[in-house]
């Protein structure tokens, strides 16, 4: 346990990610450091990423995968630690990396691997990290700060580098509680909302074809406007919609529904995008005639467990209807699911109040922030670590 009178160069709120990397940084640049973590273990929210594998990072970290309002403060960091620094950074912890696509994972396919080799480094450079410590208060004394935990600990620092993580996966330590540390200091908390996150619908399809799959073409709109395109799978729910393609044009739903109480928000589906519309009428027309049944129409197309849904749906109705209905379905969005199945959080701390080139605060320097507790929302495919390993970097930094 770390007694009152103990002190060290920067304290680290926070052993995630972004963490994690802000403590190595600011070790080999010759600082001492504490790492103060609440849960039992470091660096829990790692080993659930990537599906437990760990999606490191992306090849592409252009700006353009983030949130508009956070575009020129990504850019910035990343020019500092990019995805080139990023590969030499584990390739010296000994992970051997590959890329799918443009997604760059470890070469075990387990996020533990990760984590290991983080936790050896920690080792190495003999950084303590004190588990148990849920800091409730940071006050400002002659010589730094003062960091007291919720149990009674306090520890010094000259600096603090705030890395507490957003809202998703509560049980992993990230719910949000660092948002009222930033509070302390005047800092604006953009109202946090689960993002990369399954979506509530009712209607036919849902009821009918839960647990079906099939690959689509998502289009999100918000008041009649389309707002994002994703293609993937889509995954009908007892609850509504979720897949690939639901996630990654989920985020402008949950904040036009969670933060600015919208209801005029809906998701369209292309079920067979693998068709145009030209050809799908085509098909369509050809099969009426020969004497499908009109639950049948879609057989070899789709799978057959939509014959449920289409004996209904597709009745009395023209071929360039049912085209229609099978090209852009629309579904009615009455909420999303919660924290637990979101995969980031979207709001966080008004990134205006930051410094661009060193994440230090406007308002109190020497106290830093990094990671998901910033207003920094990354798309699905490594932006969102990259974003935590990148910032951690320069936080630990601590210019």
């Amino acid at each position: 346990m770390i007694s009152a009178a103990r002190k060290t160069d920067i304290v680290i709120i926070g052993g995630g990610a972004s963490g994690i990397m802000a403590a190595i940084s600011a070790k080999r640049s010759g600082k001492d450091v504490i790492i103060c973590e609440k849960m039992p273990r470091i660096g829990r929210k790692i080993l659930v990423s990537g599906a437990a594998r760990c999606n490191i990072f992306n090849k592409d970290l252009s700006e353009v995968h983030y949130n508009p309002e956070a575009r020129s403060l990504a850019k910035n960091i990343f020019s500092r630690f990019g995805k080139s620094d990023m590969k030499k950074f584990f390739d010296e912890l000994g992970l051997k990396l590959y890329s799918d696509g443009d997604r760059i994972f470890p070469v075990t396919n387990q996020a533990s691997s990760v984590l290991r080799v983080l936790e050896e480094e920690l080792k190495n450079l003999k950084i303590p990290v004190e588990f148990g410590f849920e800091a409730d208060s940071i006050a400002h004394s002659a010589e730094g700060f003062v960091i007291k935990s919720k149990n009674g600990r306090v520890i010094s620092g000259s600096k603090v580098i705030i890395t507490g993580g957003g809202k998703t996966y509560p049980a992993t330590g990230s719910d949000g509680s660092c948002y009222a540390l930033a509070g302390l200091f005047g800092h604006k908390i953009i109202e946090p909302v689960p993002s990369a996150v399954p979506l509530l619908a009712k209607g036919i399809f849902c009821h009918l074809l839960q647990g079906q799959k099939i690959q689509c073409i998502a289009r999100s709109a918000i008041d009649g406007k389309i707002k994002k395109e994703a293609k993937g799978d889509l995954l009908f729910t007892k609850y509504g919609l979720s897949g690939t393609a639901i996630l990654d044009v989920s985020e402008d739903i949950s904040i036009a529904i969670n933060r600015l109480d919208k209801k005029n928000v809906s998701v369209s589906i292309d079920m067979v995008p693998f068709i145009d519309g030209l050809k799908l009428r085509e098909e369509i027309r050809n099969r009426i005639q020969k004497g499908f049944a009109v639950e049948d129409l879609m057989i070899g197309i789709l799978p057959n467990k939509f014959s449920l849904v289409f004996k209904d749906l597709f009745r009395d109705s023209s071929v360039e209807k049912i085209t229609e209905m099978l090209k852009c379905r629309k579904f009615d969005i009455i909420g999303t699911r919660g924290w637990n199945e979101a995969e980031f959080t979207a709001g966080g701390i008004n990134i205006g109040e930051i410094e661009e080139n060193t994440l230090e605060s406007k308002f109190k320097k020497g106290i830093y922030f990094a990671g998901e507790i910033l207003n920094v929302n990354g798309e699905r495919g490594g932006y969102n670590l990259a974003w935590a390993w990148a910032s951690g970097f320069v936080a630990g930094l601590t210019e």
